[in-house]
């Protein structure tokens, strides 16, 4: 399985997630964001309702219910209640089985050290697994593939 880190530097999850959601939409995929604690679920829930760009990313949580028809769910347990194959993971959030899904999204808060140093944990555990792993640093516009 091949999984990116996707290392934030320029700006805070609730502004970065949007434009991948849309791009996972845009390519006709389902996406699972998984998140570490409730709170997170509902900052996210949150943001993805105020994002700008893009205006509209249709997703779902516990709360809303109706997971099945929901592109993007926002979920702290480790199912896949909307049959996402693009799993993003809010700081490691949830299990390393990886094995309902197509592509993983490894996302951590390069601001904070508690969250590098986890990143850097998760990195070695899953290059030692056998995993395929792509490091991807936020940019001015955009990532940048490294290493």
């Amino acid at each position: 399985m091949d999984v990116g880190f996707y290392h934030l530097t320029r700006t805070p999850l609730e502004e970065a997630l949007p434009a991948l959601l849309g791009k996972t939409l845009d390519v006709g995929e389902r996406a699972l964001v998984r998140c570490p604690d409730a709170a997170s679920v509902t900052a996210l829930d949150t943001a993805l309702w105020a994002s700008r760009d893009p205006v509209w990313l249709p997703h779902g949580t516990a709360k809303m219910g109706h997971a099945a028809r929901q592109p993007i769910w926002l979920a702290e347990g480790n199912d896949v209640p909307n049959g996402a194959k693009f799993l993003f993971r809010v700081d490691g959030a949830g299990e390393d089985d990886f094995s309902p899904f197509t592509r993983v999204f490894d996302l951590f808060d390069g601001r904070d050290s508690a969250s590098v140093q986890r990143a850097r944990q998760r990195w070695v555990a899953l290059k030692a697994a056998g995993h395929t792993l792509v490091y991807w640093q936020q940019q001015e516009r955009g990532w940048k593939k490294s290493g």
